[in-house]
């Protein structure tokens, strides 16, 4: 049973970077692993745990002969930066990678050294997805707290997955793995079909696919599918100002723009996000 959705990672080159990006740009507490991570796992990782949603983890190979440090590199040389995995858990992930494949799931070999299953991409729209045991990170933040004044992000609300086929997704993410799925909208002023899936803990995944290209978010959408195929489109965060969060990410150095599809929803420059979008709602 899938039992939540604890991260959404990161691959990078340059780990040092993306952690001051979230760290010191969107003020979020950042527990660094580095340490640890690079002489174990042959790669740097990181972990933003504000409070609210799912995490987000930071990833950049290190040493591409281990075997996450080449799963990273791989990635990065396909596709360049971005959003490069989605985290589940499961009580056992060994058996609930046998129930899944069952289900008609594409489920890989164990990966030496890792603590989870992976799902390929080709049966999850473009999306990788990691199965880990329950409460698979659970270290405490201790450093310093950020005490400049500024309204706060929260982690991922929502994760939105650009698909072709909505119906044939919304049965791979609610029936073959199980989980919560709302009823299918067709959704007029973004111009696009969605379903809501809701794991058990984290934030959510809406899945969308292009129903009206005029729209300014569908033709987005649209766009994305075309030039790097189904896959993850956004991460969305959520504050209470955002007005505020806006002026404090410009103060900070970031591009930020009003979303073209709804005059409330801010987006971040990808340039200075290492490929990912960024778009932040109100509570």
């Amino acid at each position: 049973m899938i039992t939540g959705m604890p991260r959404i990672a990161i691959a990078v080159q340059d780990y040092p970077a993306v952690v001051s990006l979230f760290r010191d740009k969107f003020g979020m507490p950042v527990i660094d692993l580095s340490k640890n991570s690079t002489p174990e796992y042959g790669a740097a990782l990181g972990m933003c745990v504000p409070e609210g949603g799912s995490n987000i983890e930071l990833m950049s190979p290190v040493d591409p002969s281990t075997p996450l440090g080449k799963s990273l590199q791989g990635f990065l040389d396909r596709r360049g930066e971005g959003l490069f995995a989605l985290m589940l858990e499961a009580p056992v992930p060994d058996e609930e990678a046998e129930v899944l494949a069952e289900r008609g799931l594409n489920v890989m070999p164990l990966m030496p050294g890792a603590f989870g299953r992976d799902i390929h991409p080709s049966s999850t729209h473009g999306v990788l997805i990691r199965v880990y045991p329950v409460d698979s990170f659970s270290t405490k933040y201790k450093g310093p707290v950020d005490e400049r004044d500024g309204p706060r992000v929260s982690g991922v609300s929502r994760v939105i997955i650009a698909v072709e086929d909505l119906d044939h997704a919304v049965e791979a993410y609610g029936l073959q793995f199980n989980m919560a799925m709302d009823e299918t909208k067709v959704d007029v002023e973004r111009g696009v079909r969605s379903a809501i899936c809701r794991p058990a803990s984290g934030g959510v995944i809406e899945l969308v696919a292009v129903d009206d290209p005029a729209s300014p978010f569908a033709n987005a959408i649209a766009k994305f599918l075309e030039n790097r195929r189904e896959g993850m489109y956004a991460l969305v965060l959520q504050s209470s100002d955002v007005t505020g969060v806006h002026e404090m990410l410009v103060e900070r150095g970031l591009a930020v723009n009003i979303s073209t599809d709804s005059p409330d929803v801010l987006e971040v420059d990808q340039q200075a996000t290492f490929g990912v979008l960024i778009r932040i709602e109100a509570e």
